[in-house]
């Protein structure tokens, strides 16, 4: 019996290795699909406009729309106030103070204020680099994405367990146009 138990945990490891990566990461996708529906039906998110992106599961839900019809390229610089939580609520990265303060992680040593993103340069990871790129100057918005657009597998960040579906809230303070001047700069 013992024996059996031996040869059946092998032939389960050697068929989970075979599995290929694509499979894998389709299941991953799903799964956070899955999760980010089950968010919005337990937590009301007030919305007046909404984009949903089926094949990435990416989902931006509009609060406010500015109108202002100052859209970012690629080069521009975004000022951005954001908060980024796991879909549990839990707030792990804020640029504003108070929010910071109320969820126990405030950091006197660093400045709190809107973040500088330059569009279409991978400073950001892709769901919220996706969702600013859709954006207009003075929106504020909601973006839900799967985490194979936020941080995936990566260890490196004790506050956000490995492949976590994200939510962001954004609000883009102002785009910083290029200019023609600073295009013959570059």
């Amino acid at each position: 019996m013992k024996k059996l138990s031996v040869l059946a945990i092998a032939l389960f490891l050697v068929f989970a290795g075979c599995i290929s990566d694509d499979a894998n990461l389709e299941v991953l996708l799903n799964r956070d699909k899955e999760a980010i529906e089950n968010y919005l039906q337990d937590n009301a998110i007030l919305s007046v406009k909404e984009f949903i992106d089926e094949p990435t599961g990416i989902r931006v839900i509009w609060q406010e729309l500015s109108e202002s019809g100052i859209k970012p390229e690629i080069g521009d610089t975004l000022f951005v106030n954001y908060t980024g939580k796991l879909l549990n609520n839990n707030v792990f990265d804020t640029s504003i103070e108070s929010v910071a303060r109320e969820n126990n992680i405030y950091n006197a040593n660093r400045p709190y204020e809107p973040f500088e993103v330059l569009l279409g340069y991978g400073q950001v990871i892709l769901g919220f680099e996706f969702a600013l790129s859709i954006m207009e100057e003075g929106d504020k918005a909601t973006t839900l994405f799967p985490s194979l657009y936020g941080y995936g597998s990566d260890d490196g960040r004790p506050d956000i367990p490995r492949n976590s579906p994200l939510l962001f809230e954004l609000e883009i303070v102002r785009i910083g146009k290029i200019t023609s001047e600073d295009e013959e700069d570059i």
